[in-house]
């Protein structure tokens, strides 16, 4: 049986003999754990220096490539958060208003637009892991107001990979130009016909209305509100407390509490032109559950922990967040759509993402999975020229 220290005698367990040490003993004794120490300091140091050269790196890129596109001249400002080697760093530029310059942190509430689209689908993805709903479900399973001749056939997975070929009115920019009522929202659905040869699942056509169509599905199936569902199945699992999908009150901003207003940004058209007060929604839909979500860089670097590094301690729910980057329609030798998600493969790396915008927010959430990094910028102005993560930042980061 081996020997253990004990104090400065060497204890024979086997024999129940206790040997004294000689002077030489323990000075050959101290100096071989000297010598470990050493060497375990060498590495744990080594090991330092090369986290400490890779941040240096990370923050040289990043830098570069965002401080030319949010500078003083610039309205609102950006908050960005990388994810890479199981840690997060966050970048912060501007002002979250510019006229109280109110600077931007890692905890400013950014309008996310259609980034929301994430959470629809995982809470689509969990739905499926845990046998409560099917892909292949037609909508009107649970809704069957919905009997149109095309609407009919169209199935939840069409509708979270956007090849449902659905393409309403709400579809088209500019942004919103009307309201439309839940009651008028089934009828435009109902009466859908899509152009010559579009069928079900056999295009790829991005949908707003087919992620609100989505919501209504979601919302019956489990006879609860949106805003509950990512609530309890997903925030609240993954620790995100400062990502919510608020109510919208009269004057159509969202409705939060007043420490968590002065949070908000306020939205900046790309000339800089103030957009609707701080919490803004932006709707077109008339009906409880479609205004926008809201979140943080720190809240969304969460997130890119969950996506990347499966830092989620329910099984189910870390391999729905795996299902939703799953490619399940190829567009082209470049261009694949999954769930929510986007496909891009560039020279040696997929990235897989998701872009969101509205006339005074901009938003993008970008995974290397193979590389465990992920990168989300908000900004809080229109037409942010969020490729530049796509493109540049996250192919960089990808070759260090």
């Amino acid at each position: 049986m081996s020997p253990s220290l004990d104090g400065e005698q060497i204890v024979c367990r086997s024999h129940r003999n206790i040997v004294p040490i000689s002077f030489f003993m323990r000075q050959w004794l101290t100096v071989r754990i000297a010598a470990v120490l050493f060497v375990v300091a060498g590495s744990v140091l080594g090991v330092a220096r090369a986290d400490s050269d890779m941040d240096a790196q990370i923050r040289d890129i990043v830098t570069t490539e965002l401080a030319p596109t949010a500078t003083a001249t610039d309205p609102g400002g950006l908050a960005a958060a990388v994810y890479a080697g199981g840690r997060v760093a966050f970048f912060n530029y501007g002002f979250a208003d510019d006229s109280a310059k109110r600077p931007v942190t890692p905890d400013t509430l950014f309008n996310l637009a259609s980034l929301r689209k994430l959470f629809e689908a995982t809470l689509v993805a969990l739905g499926t892991e845990r046998g409560e709903l099917r892909l292949d479900d037609p909508v009107g399973k649970y809704l069957p107001e919905l009997n149109g001749d095309y609407v009919s056939r169209v199935t939840i997975g069409e509708l979270v990979n956007h090849t449902s070929g659905l393409l309403l009115p709400t579809d088209h920019p500019p942004w919103p130009v009307g309201t439309f009522s839940r009651d008028q929202f089934i009828a435009m659905l109902n009466a859908w016909t899509p152009p010559a040869g579009e069928q079900p699942g056999k295009q790829r056509i991005y949908s707003h209305a087919g992620y609100v169509l989505l919501q209504l599905v979601l919302e019956r199936r489990y006879e609860m509100p949106i805003a509950t569902l990512i609530g309890s199945r997903i925030l609240n699992p993954l620790g995100m407390t400062s990502t919510f999908v608020p109510d919208r009150s009269e004057d159509n901003r969202a409705r939060m509490a007043p420490e968590l207003m002065q949070r908000v940004v306020q939205g900046y058209s790309h000339d800089g032109t103030a957009i609707g007060p701080p919490g803004n929604q932006q709707r077109y839909y008339d009906f409880p559950g479609t205004g926008q979500m809201f979140s943080s860089a720190r809240d969304l670097g969460i997130l890119l922990g969950a996506c990347l590094d499966g830092a989620v301690i329910d099984p189910e729910l870390r391999a729905a967040l795996q299902m939703t980057e799953r490619e399940s329609f190829r567009v082209d030798e470049k261009f694949g759509q999954a769930m929510a998600w986007e496909h891009v493969r560039l020279d040696g790396i997929t990235v897989i993402d998701k872009p969101g915008g509205l006339n005074n927010a901009s938003a993008y959430v970008g995974l290397v999975p193979a590389r465990r990094l992920g990168i989300v910028l908000l900004a809080n102005r229109g037409d942010y020229p969020h490729e530049i993560a796509r493109y540049r930042i996250l192919p960089a980061l990808a070759r260090l």
